[in-house]
């Protein structure tokens, strides 16, 4: 029997979902914020679906700032919009 596939909750949709389907988006130490394409990096880590809708929705309940517990500034949430968008 083969092993199951951890499944995390996008911040986006809120629909439990395969680990390989979403995308990781870490805070690390040092406060900084980026996307983790391995799922290995340090940090608090946040879950969102490969689909710009997602991210939009996260965005806007401010469901990325409740993860990691701080106010996250526009550029941030443009930079990961981009890379996102050429996922």
């Amino acid at each position: 029997m083969g092993k199951t596939e951890p499944q995390r909750k996008c911040i986006g949709c809120d629909e439990m979902i395969g680990k390989k389907g979403l995308l990781r988006i870490v805070k690390d130490k040092e406060g900084s914020i980026s996307l983790d394409p391995t799922g290995k990096k340090n940090g608090r880590g946040a879950y969102i679906c490969k689909d710009i809708k997602c991210f939009e929705a996260a965005r806007k309940k401010k469901a990325f700032e409740r993860s990691f517990k701080c106010k996250i500034p526009d550029e941030i949430y443009d930079s990961l919009k981009a890379q996102i968008e050429n996922e």
